[in-house]
């Protein structure tokens, strides 16, 4: 069973730091891309970043390029999103998402997502 759990979320002050993890089980994890994708309250849902799968390229929306960070662990089939300098408007849920094998952007499998707020 294909799982993807995220954790790492909660409430940090602007400017501040978060490390979020996906942790995955369920497939070869070093066949398949790893996207970051979020939801602000009220808002649809954003693309943030995105790891290949074993190439080491990797994706970031441009608003978030400079601060945030997508790495992949292969050996503990994890993708962290190293989120820093964070803003209000960072606040969402960040889900993760699996691509099929060999595709970058479309997503089969999604995790339940983590709550990020960003409040002074």
């Amino acid at each position: 069973e294909v799982q993807l759990v995220e954790s790492g979320g909660g409430l940090v002050q602007p400017g501040g730091s978060l490390r979020l993890s996906c942790a995955t089980s369920g497939f070869t994890f070093d066949e398949h891309a790893i996207t970051w994708v979020r939801q602000a309250p009220g808002k649809g849902l954003e693309w943030v970043s995105t790891a290949s799968w074993n190439d080491g390229f990797t994706y970031y929306a441009g608003s978030m390029k400079d601060r945030f960070t997508i790495s992949r662990d292969n050996d503990k089939n994890t993708v962290y999103l190293q989120m820093n300098n964070l803003k209000s408007e960072d606040t969402a849920v960040y889900y993760c998402a699996r691509s099929p094998y060999s595709i970058l952007w479309e997503y089969d499998y999604w995790g339940q997502g983590t709550q990020v707020t960003v409040s002074s």
